[in-house]
């Protein structure tokens, strides 16, 4: 059986010395359901003995296709409830969340220090994009905001951007379709308008699309540059890290994944992820989090 980690043990009690517990502080992670474990697998491969809690929505999902104050209470019971490991950093996994209500969650818990997935996929497309043609590709609600046109177009107004919303891929990933003819007939009706438009780079604004990333170069081509927010996150939060003087060596630590529902389909991508691992995968309800 495997070892109980600390990571469960890390909720603070009144009266509890902060001085106790101070190495012990996790690095918080959530998304709307899956798509997150991306930035999960990323982090910990460049921090494998930092403690990751991990909290995948699972019973929501999508929120792409939820109005805006829909999507800031379901951020905002979710970061409550993380806020009880007394995390170091908070990283919003979802491009939805970040791109509607990362100001919301910073103006709630002050006391927290959130990264969000939209900026460094911004900056990162900036510093590659040869032809100053961007696309970004999204949930509806995603696209809708305007925010990584706004973030690119602020940072350089000669840029031009292109965005397409991909609105079936959340399910497609959530349900374990991530292979085969159905994913890639989808991709092609949602990206040949993009091609068209001589882009030279384009986002991947969701935490899902990286699982689908081999379909999505394969209809796009090899000459376009895919930015995959797990892996400019994960680099972020070490940075934050490093800054710190916190990247001693530590002995592995495997992450701790919440999901508020667990299904077959679900099992499915958490192997995908961790073929290799015993996880502790634990479901939670989340209505005392309001």
């Amino acid at each position: 059986m495997m070892k109980r980690t600390c990571l469960l043990t890390l909720t603070l009690n009144e009266g509890q010395k902060y001085s106790k517990i101070h190495m012990e502080r996790p690095i918080a992670i959530f998304d709307s359901g899956m798509g997150g474990l991306t930035v999960v697998k990323e982090i910990h491969s460049l921090m494998p003995g930092k403690n990751i809690i991990y909290l995948g929505d699972t019973a929501r999902v999508p929120y792409g296709t939820k109005s805006s104050d829909v999507i800031k209470g379901y951020a905002k019971q979710i970061t409550k409830f993380l806020s009880t490991f007394n995390p170091w950093v908070v990283v919003v996994a979802c491009h939805t969340v970040s791109s509607l209500a990362l100001n919301f969650l910073k103006r709630n818990f002050p006391q927290l220090y959130f990264i969000d997935v939209v900026t460094p996929s911004v900056d990162e497309s900036i510093s590659i994009t040869k032809n100053y043609r961007i696309g970004v590709i999204g949930t509806p609600a995603t696209i809708s905001s305007g925010k990584y046109q706004k973030l690119i177009k602020n940072a350089n107004p000669g840029i031009k951007v292109f965005s397409q919303p991909c609105p079936l891929f959340v399910p497609l990933v959530e349900e374990g379709w991530i292979k085969g003819d159905v994913p890639e007939i989808i991709a092609k009706k949602y990206l040949s308008g993009l091609i068209n438009k001589k882009i030279d780079t384009i986002i991947l604004g969701c935490t899902h699309y990286p699982i689908l990333k081999k379909v999505i170069q394969n209809v796009l081509g090899r000459d376009i540059n895919l930015i995959d927010a797990s892996e400019v996150t994960g680099l972020k939060v070490k940075t934050f890290f490093e800054k710190k003087n916190m990247l001693k060596y530590e002995v592995e630590k495997s992450p701790v994944l919440y999901f508020t529902d667990v299904t077959k389909d679900h099992k499915k991508i958490i192997n995908f992820f961790w073929k290799n691992h015993k996880l502790t995968v634990r479901r939670i309800t989340l209505e005392n989090h309001v």
